[in-house]
């Protein structure tokens, strides 16, 4: 593997140096000095353009507005953190095992 060369930073060098470091910046189209990418740079810009994010678990996410009274968001929170899992996995896994129980509201 081999190791990158550390670069002058520009603050650090001399007119000349800098000159030199800058001036492929001076042609109109820059662009027409590069060739066709490597099969290891193809792969990289592939990588690069894939979509980040969370990883997709059943259908996907929708995202939604909730109001919740304040003292029970608090219990959540602090609930979700000793379980070490973030509020959403929390409020997922209540909503799963209340759906997965039938249990019945009675409106209270």
């Amino acid at each position: 593997m081999t190791r990158k060369t550390q670069r002058k930073p520009s603050s650090k060098m001399t007119p000349k140096e800098l000159d030199k470091a800058t001036s492929e910046f001076d042609n109109e189209f820059a662009i027409d000095s590069f060739g066709e990418p490597t099969s290891k740079q193809r792969a990289r810009l592939q990588r690069a353009r894939k979509k980040r994010g969370r990883p997709k678990i059943g259908k996907g996410v929708k995202v939604i507005s909730v109001s919740i009274e304040r003292g029970l968001l608090e219990k959540t929170d602090r609930l979700a953190k000793k379980l070490n899992v973030r509020r959403t996995e929390l409020i997922s896994r209540g909503l799963r095992a209340v759906l997965d129980n039938e249990v019945t509201w009675d409106g209270r």
